[in-house]
Order: C-alpha cells, then sequence, then structure tokens
C-alpha cells in the first residue's frame, strides 16, 4: 500500500486495483468496485497511478446513493472523484484537478454523473471549464439521474 499522504489516515492514498475482481459471493453480493482511496475531489491526487491514462468518474456525492447499481453499471473499470457543486468550498480547484487529469495524468475519458437538481449543473460546468483549461482534449460525457435513480439523459458534452 501506498501511504503517499501523511496526516490523516483518511487522505493516504490507497491503490486497491489487483485486488480479488470477483464479482459477487455465494450469498448474492456484489463486490466493491472502489480501486482507489481516497475519492473526495479535493483530497485526490491526479499524480495517482490509478488516474494515469485511466477512465474517470467525477459524480455527485448524492449519485451513488440513488443508482441501486452503481458500482457494476458506472464504477466498474473507472477511477473516481466525488464533489458536491452546490456544498464544497473552494471548487475553483476543482477545474484545476480536472485540467491536471486531463494533461498530466492523461486521462482517456471523464464521465460526470449528476442529479436532475439545478445545482448539480454546476459540476458538469467545473469539469468542462477545466477541459477548455487542458491542452489535451477528451471526451466527457454528462450523464443525469432523477431522484429516483432512473437515467434522465446521457450525452457527450465534449
Amino acid at each position: 500500500m501506498d501511504h503517499g499522504h501523511s496526516g490523516c489516515p483518511g487522505s493516504r492514498m490507497e491503490d486497491f486495483r489487483g485486488k480479488d475482481e470477483a464479482g459477487s459471493d455465494d450469498a448474492g453480493k456484489r463486490a466493491s468496485q472502489l480501486k482507489q482511496w481516497p475519492i473526495q475531489l479535493h483530497l485526490i491526487s491526479p499524480m495517482a497511478p490509478y488516474y494515469q491514462k485511466a477512465d474517470v468518474l467525477l459524480s455527485a456525492d448524492c449519485v451513488a446513493y440513488t443508482a441501486g447499481d452503481f458500482h457494476k453499471d458506472y464504477l466498474k473499470g473507472k477511477s473516481i472523484a466525488i464533489g458536491c457543486p452546490k456544498l464544497d468550498e473552494g471548487q475553483e480547484v476543482y477545474s484545476e484537478k480536472v485540467t491536471s487529469l486531463i494533461d498530466d495524468a492523461k486521462i482517456n475519458t471523464l464521465t460526470v454523473m449528476t442529479m436532475q437538481v439545478p445545482c448539480c449543473a454546476g459540476l458538469v460546468a467545473i469539469a468542462q471549464e477545466g477541459a477548455s483549461k487542458a491542452k489535451r482534449k477528451i471526451p466527457i460525457k454528462s450523464i443525469v439521474l432523477s431522484l429516483q435513480g432512473e437515467v434522465l439523459s446521457e450525452d457527450w458534452v465534449s
């Protein structure tokens, strides 16, 4: 395990890739598809190995609680970062992190998942702002969920 950060153990970098890839156990429980720590956008390092040339999911905090099969349908095979465009402070850092993910980590794609509430659209705007400052161009997909977890729209926005 790589403990690239000192201080709070919750912000230490952990790379879970290559761990048991089992889909489910005999009781029908699905294995987590989370392959890294931390996941909060303020705490992530775009230079972490699990972001290098990865497909990245940028998710609003509430999304995973509404999408019943979030891990299976959206997280599997991706590195993740989460944030809340309404409650998080210092969001200018968020667009800088997106720029760094694109240019420094050389990510392949960025999928931004948000809820149907108006404030959530800010996360897509943050991603587009960060992408507009990047030297590289990558595809960005926006997926918007209803409050009941239904996909309302799924569009390539860049």
